[in-house]
């Protein structure tokens, strides 16, 4: 997917507000807040009822969050599941039972890795691989939450997902802690990523920090502050900088249909697509 312009959206019709509006809206989200919390806020300031968003943030993770507006939160689907970039930070010697520095410590090393030895272990992380969900994931589980089991102590079987990391480029490394970015598949959970690295390591890592820098086709270039969405007047922010729902959706593939094939779909009968007509790339 390519990325879209920072600036783009149409403003709400005139008379209209932005009850009428649907698309997205790229925002840098906040240290200590919830995916949920961003959403509601947007709700309260935007006046809109239909605010979701794609790809949940930890409450200490902060960076992109793409908010989905109107009738856009009805085909989240069509975004989610691209590419992601991070920033991170790993701290070595450590175990917890969330793998981050935020859980109850499970284990400690006094084992650090050298430069080479980490280097090594990220390379041959690369690729598809099977990843099990932390229990501090917003993954169900007979119909409850992974994150609500682990706060009342339960830990259950979680299937493992299909993942798959691209790239590990190290930035700093430092002999307790390194900083990192990692390209990976929608899905992957970094948190675990840095878990099973220390593991290979033989030391234990834990993430020490995240930020969310790119999910495909949106960077933090193009995302607004939550403190922009809320002192901004709506349909200018809007605008400014939101994405309307039909230039998101240039994303799927389009197929341009004559008046016979229209009014065929018109009466519920799929249009004939010959081999090679639609564009997929």
């Amino acid at each position: 997917m390519s990325a879209f312009r920072p600036a783009g959206g149409s403003p709400a019709p005139e008379g209209a507000g932005v009850h009428t509006w649907s698309g997205l809206l790229p925002l840098d989200k906040p240290r200590g807040m919830t995916s949920h919390d961003v959403v509601e806020r947007a709700r309260r300031h935007l006046g809109m009822k239909a605010v979701g968003h794609l790809g949940t943030l930890d409450p200490n993770a902060t960076g992109l969050l793409v908010l989905a507006l109107g009738a856009a939160t009805r085909c989240a689907l069509v975004w989610q599941g691209g590419r992601k970039t991070y920033a991170g930070t790993a701290r070595f010697g450590i175990m917890t039972d969330t793998q981050d520095v935020d859980g109850r410590v499970l284990e400690r090393s006094d084992a650090r890795p050298s430069e080479p030895q980490l280097r090594a272990a990220a390379e041959n992380m690369l690729g598809e691989q099977d990843q099990v969900p932390p229990m501090v994931s917003a993954i169900k589980v007979g119909g409850e939450r992974l994150h609500a089991l682990a706060r009342r102590g339960v830990t259950v079987e979680r299937a493992p997902r299909r993942v798959r990391v691209e790239a590990w480029r190290w930035l700093t490394i430092a002999a307790d802690e390194a900083t990192f970015e990692v390209d990976c598949s929608g899905g992957t959970y970094v948190r675990t990523l840095v878990h099973d690295l220390g593991a290979r390591l033989g030391c234990g890592a834990a993430l020490a920090a995240l930020r969310r820098t790119r999910s495909e086709p949106f960077t933090l270039l193009q995302a607004c502050t939550l403190a922009t969405l809320e002192s901004a007047e709506p349909a200018a922010l809007l605008a400014r900088q939101g994405v309307p729902l039909d230039e998101a959706l240039q994303v799927l593939p389009a197929l341009v249909l004559d008046a016979t094939a229209a009014a065929a779909i018109g009466h519920g009968r799929a249009p004939r697509v010959e081999p090679g007509a639609v564009a997929l790339g």
